[in-house]
């Protein structure tokens, strides 16, 4: 087994928390990284007299239905009220409420005071969470919003068109970089076409990436490269979901550990050098190398836009790609609607099969997979819609 998988790899990093171990896993791995912290190192602002406020405001009422988003801003917001003598006011409030929360370290946060979540989604993200809520009457309930360290003002107002009261938490707020000028390097050594893979650990790593290459005007640039060359290598599908207004693809490993994601990119990378071979549910085997593509050993003759949206799904194989993030990807002048896409799609199944591509009712398509043992980490590349 090559214990140096990236030899020879160019990675970008763009944490600010435990970047040294992070660093140290892709070193000893062969990588050349590139660093650029896209955060403070003291990320997460506290607005004392704010949070108050807010907590007041919580618990002056009864709350009916309360939303968990992050660990640290709960573990955060439990401490405040510690401080403030009013601990036990939140957690009564927040106790008598059903409560919704994100992911297992929101769970562990509540738990650790004696809250019992009700439900809590398995993918750990907040749009699964608002899923839930859907076919609900919110009319007429009081919903308070924990934030996670980006607004969550969009959110609270489709809550309160359902007729919900909605208050929300602004816990802390998350600060850029003192010093951008790491970013902006990284920028262009993306856009340059200069690396092979980039990590992200959070959400907002990825809005101040894509924030800086905005101000550069290297936007585009920087999306394109993602889109056929870069690899955007998330820790989990939160920090992944933050590419998706810009139809980027992402891989993440299943569990949302930094170890865990340094190990996928270590197969991911190869792969993508020697060719990607992916064995469909219906036994036949579907082999990519560059441009070319073979179903069972016979060359198979795209058209460009389907041909993005294979490059798309065998990318993220068995897990769903939403259309819009396929859009993005067709070639320029073909990126006009959804309908380009369905298109795309169809003559991409009259050339390899129709059961090969699955449509996934208002979310998006997957390729058909079977998955083998040894290739278990196909599985854990991710899109999710």
């Amino acid at each position: 087994m090559d214990d140096r998988p990236l030899a020879g790899y160019r990675i970008g990093v763009t944490a600010a928390r435990k970047v040294e171990e992070q660093v140290a896993l892709l070193e000893r791995r062969g990588a050349r990284v590139e660093r650029a912290p896209a955060l403070s190192l003291n990320p997460n602002h506290v607005d004392d007299e704010a949070l108050r406020a807010a907590t007041e405001c919580v618990v002056s009422r009864p709350v009916d239905l309360f939303l968990a988003t992050t660990g640290i801003g709960m573990k955060t917001w439990f401490a405040a009220c510690e401080r403030w003598g009013v601990l036990d006011d939140l957690v009564a409030s927040i106790g008598s409420a059903e409560i919704l929360a994100r992911g297992p370290k929101s769970v562990g946060a509540l738990r650790s005071r004696g809250l019992r979540e009700v439900w809590a989604p398995p993918s750990e993200c907040f749009e699964d969470v608002l899923e839930h809520l859907r076919g609900r009457d919110l009319a007429g309930l009081r919903i308070v919003v924990q934030e996670h360290g980006q607004s969550l003002s969009m959110v609270a107002h489709a809550l309160r068109r359902r007729g919900a009261d909605v208050t929300t938490v602004t816990v802390y707020r998350v600060a850029s970089a003192e010093d951008p000028e790491p970013v902006f390097r990284l920028v262009d050594l993306i856009a340059d076409r200069a690396l092979d893979a980039v990590t992200f650990t959070s959400a907002p790593a990825v809005a101040a990436l894509m924030e800086a290459a905005g101000v550069t005007g290297r936007r585009d640039e920087v999306v394109s490269a993602f889109q056929s060359d870069a690899v955007a290598a998330c820790v989990g599908p939160v920090t992944a979901a933050a590419f998706e207004p810009w139809g980027v693809p992402t891989i993440f490993p299943e569990r949302s550990r930094l170890v865990a994601m340094v190990k996928q990119l270590g197969t991911e990378l190869p792969s993508r050098r020697e060719g990607v071979a992916i064995e469909l549910v219906d036994g036949r085997q579907l082999l990519l190398h560059g441009d070319e593509v073979l179903l069972d050993g016979i060359a198979v003759k795209l058209s460009p836009a389907p041909a993005a949206v294979l490059s798309a799904l065998v990318a993220n194989p068995g897990s769903v790609v939403a259309r819009r993030a396929l859009l993005a990807m067709l070639p320029s002048g073909q990126a006009g609607s959804e309908h380009a896409v369905e298109m795309a799609v169809a003559r991409l199944r009259a050339a390899v099969g129709t059961r090969t591509v699955q449509t996934v009712v208002k979310r998006g398509y997957r390729l058909h997979v079977q998955l083998r043992p040894e290739a278990r980490h196909l599985d854990e590349i991710g899109y999710e819609a």
